[in-house]
């Protein structure tokens, strides 16, 4: 499950296509160039990447932004205070937790976190989904960096049920829920599986971890706030480049104790950092302006999903899969049989000729699936808002015509 798109593929919209991986083969690099131009240049797409900007682009932007949610008067941040503590400060009082601690990635927050739990629960072990981010896009961090050992509930494309966690046949101290599941297509359970999940771990005597790099996108499918989303976990993990647009950082949230348990492992990872302040300040403009209108891109994303489903089935693609059929988040699957690089084309040659990117990067079935299928994931954010279903289907016809 490691390696299931490949280590070069694992995260092609936030590495390669925004800017990394220079020391890439001179031919990729021209790819991603020509990638970059023909996204960029289109005049009609579901969502902006940060790779389209050039630093000096969202260098200038952070300037003007910073200056309406902190006093950029004031003096930077040194080892965490300034706006980094106020930055954790307003996330603990949003996820309703006494503390945060800020943390460089995600990776880094949740070996943390799970290593503390690991010590006051007396157990190691952490159970998640074989599809969790630790499994398949960390190689394997928390067993090599962090001596747990991990096990799984289910390996169904989705969270594990009350019953599969009550009936696992060995003890864990830990159980995390990624939510959304991003690798089963952005999927989350309803509220009360949600909460009967949670209350069977505690019945085990087990801590519950929420994985919650995309938290954000939940309250809409979940119809609650978020501060009583985070409340059900005894820790909670977020990003503040996914779904928020920051530069990079994330936040750990829980009791004091463990957060302040977490800064110390903080320190030993590498992650007390001398100045954070422009990925602080950005995180803090992606709450203020960005996770204010993630529930009418969630809400435009079911709009999106049922253009694409009439599209395909006019335009008498073969066979094609919306997943889920009606989005959870404003993330969602989408899989077609054909080869990925014939579908990465299709795509390509759609922006650059009529201006209308629809889809970006393609990739083919995990290890074990059915060749010649492919899949790509759909982000819906603000310039998607302005898709009916009638531009939808337009496009995927058009599309659909460049593949025959």
């Amino acid at each position: 499950m490691e390696d299931r798109r490949g280590l070069e593929d694992q995260h092609e919209h936030a590495r390669i296509e925004n800017g990394a991986g220079e020391s890439a083969p001179a031919p990729e690099q021209d790819a991603r160039r020509r990638r970059i131009a023909a996204w960029r240049a289109s005049a009609r797409t579901l969502c902006r990447m940060p790779g389209e900007f050039s630093m000096g682009e969202r260098l200038t932007t952070l300037a003007a932004d910073a200056r309406e949610v902190y006093d950029t008067t004031e003096m930077p941040d040194f080892y965490g205070d300034g706006p980094v503590a106020e930055l954790e400060r307003r996330t603990a009082d949003l996820l309703g937790f006494p503390a945060a601690a800020f943390f460089p990635t995600g990776t880094m927050a949740q070996q943390a976190a799970l290593r503390a739990w690991a010590g006051r629960t007396g157990n190691a072990t952490v159970a998640l989904h074989p599809l969790g981010h630790p499994e398949v896009h960390e190689r394997r961090a928390l067993t090599a960096v962090s001596g747990l050992r991990t096990v799984h509930p289910t390996d169904a494309p989705r969270l594990p049920t009350a019953q599969e966690v009550r009936d696992f046949e060995e003890p864990f101290g830990t159980l995390m829920l990624e939510l959304p599941l991003r690798d089963a297509g952005f999927v989350l359970p309803t509220w009360q599986e949600l909460t009967e999940v949670v209350e069977a771990a505690r019945e085990r005597d087990a801590v519950v971890h929420f994985d919650g790099a995309r938290l954000w996108d939940c309250a809409v499918h979940f119809d609650r706030p978020l501060e009583e989303i985070a409340g059900l976990a005894d820790s909670v993990y977020v990003s503040y480049y996914k779904s928020l647009g920051g530069l990079s950082g994330a936040a750990l949230v829980g009791p004091e104790s463990l957060v302040e348990e977490t800064r110390t492992w903080r320190h030993r990872y590498g992650g007390q950092l001398f100045q954070q302040y422009p990925t602080a300040l950005s995180a803090l403009v992606g709450l203020e302006r960005e996770l204010p209108k993630l529930p009418s891109y969630v809400a435009h994303a079911r709009v999106v999903a049922e253009g694409l489903a009439d599209g395909f089935a006019k335009a008498g693609v073969p066979w094609f899969r919306i997943n889920p059929e009606v989005p959870h988040t404003h993330q969602f699957q989408v899989w077609l049989p054909y080869e990925a690089d014939v579908l990465d084309d299709a795509g390509l040659g759609q922006s650059e000729e009529t201006g209308v990117t629809l889809f970006r990067r393609w990739f083919p079935a995990p290890a074990g699936g059915p060749p010649g299928v492919a899949y790509t994931e759909l982000t819906v954010t603000e310039p998607g808002l302005e898709w009916s279903v009638e531009d939808v289907r337009d496009a995927v016809a058009e599309f659909v015509r460049r593949l025959r």
